[in-house]
């Protein structure tokens, strides 16, 4: 049970299979025999003990080496990952298991190649490309020597004769066969590398997914919740002025029911139009919230309508002046009619009013929104966080305008809006 857990941990399993194969596939290689060359003449296999059979060691040298290949098999089972420490001493062990294998097994001198490739192929899991491409070079330079030495076991055991028989074929024959290991290890390395970027890039683009899948439901939450506020935002301003003038009606009613009830009934008919304009106003925002609130009619005029309204609830005529040099965009007419619907409301409310002064005007390339009162005002210290106000501020600061607001107990109230129509352009 714990085999396939260590598998799953491997950054590629299928890699750590084909090793196995081929290690399998050159050890029965390596136990059989191979056939006879020409005249009858079989290749010794070339080990330190096959040269010095006396030494004390060589009786147990050959399970050594099967040993060696065994641990280096199990190796790839767990390959470090983080500690660089940990990486060169792992390499190491590596390389001193295909020596003992190599240079004390007889047989399993066949298995270099394989060895060196597999050596370089967890290289290529384990270090970055300059540690890749030390391990590839110090792979073929250790390949080369121990063919070298092979060379050398071989004319210490032959005779003269033989020696010079073999010695034109063994030149040209490993140097052929030195170039081939040579580029199979390249190969092997631009192949691990080419597999390696291909996954990297893979995660990568995973990664850039889930942070775009993220990132996207945060906009989605963002927008959700802007929209919220902004169905708050046109409620408020609609609905609020509407009950706002439609409560004041129905208080004038009240009080003039007792002494004068045909005036009485003139403010109840108002509160009445009020409260079916407040009814209209619940169904817009809820089907309609998209909708031009100004309906197709100007700004001079969707204004004019405000003071007009205002006057009638409130018996006061705000005094207006406009001048605009040219149209301006759907936003900015939406934003200033709220904003200004909104200071006609709070000013109703709570301002207790007797003049209103309302100006619009564009100033080199600026638009200008001033609605100044003399109402009895407030601190600004304590009273700048109500809705209205912050639904004005975020309105203005929408359209990359800036809000400002002064008053004073006793001294009215001015807002100022100032929207660069440059920005717009």
């Amino acid at each position: 049970m714990s085999r396939p857990i260590q598998i799953k941990k491997h950054p590629f399993p299928s890699l750590l299979y084909l090793e196995w194969t081929l290690l399998a596939i050159a050890a029965l290689t390596a136990v059989i025999p191979p056939p006879l060359r020409p005249f009858g003449h079989k290749p010794p296999e070339l080990s330190i003990c096959s040269v010095f059979p006396d030494l004390s060691v060589c009786s147990i040298l050959p399970q050594l080496s099967i040993y060696s290949l065994i641990i280096f098999a199990l190796m790839g089972l767990r390959l470090p990952r983080s500690n660089q420490i940990t990486k060169v001493i792992y390499t190491a062990i590596e390389i001193f298991l295909i020596l003992t294998t190599g240079l004390f097994g007889e047989r399993f001198a066949r298995l270099f190649p394989v060895l060196y490739i597999i050596l370089v192929t967890r290289s290529c899991l384990i270090f970055q490309l300059p540690g890749r491409l030390f391990i590839t070079t110090l792979s073929f330079t250790l390949f080369l020597v121990t063919t070298q030495l092979k060379y050398q076991l071989f004319n210490f055991q032959a005779s003269p004769q033989a020696q010079a028989q073999v010695q034109e074929r063994s030149r040209f024959f490993s140097l052929n066969w030195s170039l081939t290991f040579g580029l199979s290890l390249v190969f092997v390395l631009l192949m691990m590398n080419a597999v390696l970027s291909e996954r990297h890039s893979r995660e990568k683009l995973a990664i850039a997914n889930e942070k775009l899948r993220q990132y996207a439901m945060r906009i989605e939450n963002q927008a959700t919740l802007e929209e919220r506020n902004r169905i708050a935002r046109e409620i408020h301003d609609s609905l609020g002025h509407s009950l706002t003038a439609l409560n004041l009606q129905l208080e004038t009613a009240l009080k003039l029911w007792q002494s004068n009830p045909i005036r009485a009934e003139t403010f109840l008919a108002t509160a009445k139009e009020l409260g079916s304009k407040a009814l209209k106003d619940v169904r817009q925002s809820v089907s309609t919230m998209r909708s031009n609130p100004l309906q197709e009619q100007s700004l001079e005029l969707a204004i004019a309508s405000l003071s007009e309204n205002f006057h009638r609830f409130n018996g006061i005529l705000p005094i207006y002046q406009i001048n605009l040099e040219y149209s301006l965009p759907p936003e900015i007419n939406t934003a200033i009619y709220r904003i200004t619907q909104e200071s006609l409301t709070n000013i109703s409310k709570y301002a207790y009013a007797t003049e209103i002064k309302l100006e619009l005007t564009t100033i080199r390339g600026n638009l200008r929104l001033i609605i100044q009162d003399n109402g009895r005002g407030f601190d600004l210290r304590q009273n700048t966080t109500g809705f209205g106000l912050h639904s004005m501020r975020d309105r203005t600061l929408a359209i990359g305008g800036e809000f400002n607001i002064n008053s004073a107990p006793g001294s009215g109230c001015k807002i100022t809006v100032d929207i660069p129509l440059t920005r717009l352009t």
